[in-house]
């Protein structure tokens, strides 16, 4: 959906008695620029009272507590309502959540939680409500991923639904809205996000989230420009202040000087006709000037993401991240839960190849379903691959539900941070295992099986590409996790953030080593990190001999729009001129020339 927000006077008129100009720093999660008035969204504060009760009010305080968490799961149902008026992807993307929400409200880890401490600790309803989702939200804040950690405000957002139900206090949305309103808040809620008009709404920043925030998804979803992130965002700012947000700079302006709201109005109408411009591109096909077909894909992380898939004009899910289906609950999904939403995934995409990743968590992040203890360092401890073959009955209901989907349409099966040989020979005697079984009970298959892969992000993968090539059908290269892995950094740590660097050369040689082995080996090869949906490197990626690329449905068009500009020749002879140096700043050089700076 598109924001249909226009300039007005009012902002021109606020200027003579605006105070100094302001310039804010965040991160830009959903492109574009709104100019607007600023509408300050404070958050309600929940105060509560802690205090013990005796043995007699016990079940009384219970009955309360079952109470209050009926008529929140009541008002869920009517956000539903108000999300199935939006359109596209929104509407999927709220309603997918808001029905987590109504789920996490009935027999749920929260629920046994709070009324455990009611009967345990002897404490009311409010203050154990409090403990169950600080303990919650601590364990997620401490999760080594940022979608499933960005759910912590989601999580918060429950519970002060909760409070507030059991203390009788009123929900006050968003009052009337001026024209042009840019909403400025400290986080902004699923509830917040449901009440939003993009009628209404220019644009949004936010002092809490991250790039996989509820809040980011919605304002991709409702093509919103926006930032999160912005340290001292509600300091000193006024309602109705001039505002500008630069959804791709990451930058907020309050009280813009004359000469930046010019400038900005301009690069408003360019990105406008820019996007104007995209949306023909949607069914046109990816092919470069010379005639060499690019396939691009989307990455997936919840099943509401399939229709903006789709209007995207994505040749298929080249990277469905299974871990939604393990969220938000004590035990773990059986292989026919996992079939079911699978196959109506499958059936949805028409058609259109479908790649799933086993899953890709471990115990920092799951310890209560998978029964396991979080290591001194989770991120290189028991996950992903290695958890799965540490639980093969795991494992083999992933694969056993993902050969059952592959029956209702083409369907590919990714194995994440495989390091060697010997973990993909185990993972195909599990596969072979669960097979015979499915053959044995005529159950429908694909014939042939689908592919099994490898996702190269561990650095000695892609050293010894040549021997997994042998063992796998593809190759999915992660260049987030082997960018992070290959420089010791994290991502997540602002002290290190900024040492990130997928151009650095020993990054580079790590794609090149895997893409090579997997052209030696005939076998395809995608690449679905961030680098895949950002054109400043696609004209490097395609010159590495990459032609299969998955990334965010929402930059799909402007990928597509880049290599229709590209020659692969000349992108091929750039990217040899690349790999010749030893120095990031000269391969950034070499490769923004080549752009020539628009992208």
């Amino acid at each position: 959906m598109t924001a249909t927000t226009t300039d007005v006077d009012t902002p021109r008129l606020a200027l003579s008695s605006a105070g100094a100009e302001l310039v804010l720093d965040g991160t830009g999660v959903s492109r574009g620029v709104a100019i607007g008035v600023v509408h300050r969204h404070a958050a309600e504060a929940v105060t509560v009272a802690e205090y013990r009760l005796p043995q007699s009010r016990v079940a009384a305080e219970l009955s309360r507590f079952a109470d209050a968490a009926e008529r929140a799961g009541r008002e869920v149902a009517q956000l539903q309502i108000k999300a199935e008026g939006l359109e596209g992807a929104a509407a999927e993307e709220l309603g997918y959540l808001l029905d987590a929400y109504r789920q996490m409200l009935r027999d749920s880890r929260l629920i046994r939680g709070v009324c455990g401490r009611i009967e345990r600790d002897r404490v009311n309803a409010e203050a154990a409500v409090q403990r169950e989702i600080d303990e919650i939200a601590h364990a997620f804040e401490a999760m080594q991923d940022s979608y499933l950690s960005a759910r912590v405000a989601d999580i918060r957002d429950l519970g002060r639904r909760l409070i507030r139900n059991l203390t009788g206090m009123p929900y006050r949305p968003f009052q009337v809205l001026p024209r042009n309103a840019v909403i400025l808040a400290e986080e902004l809620t699923p509830a917040d996000t449901a009440l939003l008009d993009p009628r209404q709404v220019a644009g949004l920043a936010t002092v809490l989230g991250g790039a996989e925030s509820h809040t980011a998804i919605m304002a991709r979803s409702l093509g919103l420009p926006a930032v999160v992130g912005v340290a001292g965002l509600m300091k000193g700012v006024r309602s109705g202040d001039v505002v500008v947000i630069d959804g791709r700079e990451g930058k907020v302006i309050v009280n813009p000087r004359p000469e930046v709201l010019k400038d900005y109005r301009r690069r408003r109408a360019a990105f406008l006709r820019g996007r104007r411009a995209l949306d023909r591109l949607r069914d046109l096909p990816a092919v470069t000037r010379d005639g060499v077909h690019i396939q691009l894909q989307a990455n997936i992380e919840l099943p509401g993401e399939v229709q903006s898939v789709l209007a995207s004009g994505a040749e298929g899910i080249g990277l469905l991240r299974s871990e939604f289906l393990f969220m938000n609950r004590d035990d773990l999904p059986g292989e026919e839960e996992q079939f079911q939403v699978l196959r109506d995934l499958v059936c949805r995409m028409e058609g259109r190849p479908v790649t799933v990743r086993t899953l890709d968590v471990g115990g920092d992040k799951l310890a209560r379903g998978l029964g396991i203890s979080p290591g001194a360092n989770p991120a290189l401890g028991l996950r992903a691959v290695r958890l799965s073959l540490a639980q093969p009955d795991l494992l083999e209901a992933q694969l056993a539900a993902c050969l059952r989907a592959s029956a209702f349409g083409p369907l590919r099966i990714l194995i994440p941070m495989v390091a060697t040989v010997e973990e993909m020979r185990a993972v195909r005697a599990v596969m072979e295992r669960v097979v015979k079984r499915l053959r044995r009970d005529h159950v429908p298959m694909a014939d042939p099986l689908p592919p099994l892969g490898v996702m190269i992000e561990v650095p000695g993968a892609a050293l010894a590409a040549d021997a997994l090539s042998w063992h796998a059908d593809f190759f999915a290269i992660g260049t987030n996790d082997l960018t992070q892995y290959t420089l010791a950094i994290d991502r997540a740590d602002e002290t290190v953030a900024h040492l990130y660097n997928p151009l650095h050369p020993a990054v580079l040689r790590l794609i090149q080593f895997s893409a090579e082995a997997a052209l030696r080996a005939r076998i395809p090869v995608c690449v679905c990190g961030e680098v895949a949906g950002d054109p400043r490197f696609t004209a490097l990626l395609l010159g590495l001999g990459i032609h299969d690329l998955s990334m965010s449905a929402t930059n799909v068009a402007v990928v597509k729009q880049r290599i229709r500009t590209l020659d692969l020749g000349a992108a091929s002879r750039r990217a040899r001129a690349i790999m010749d140096q030893s120095d990031s700043s000269r391969i950034a050089q070499l490769l923004d020339s080549f752009n020539g700076g628009d992208v």
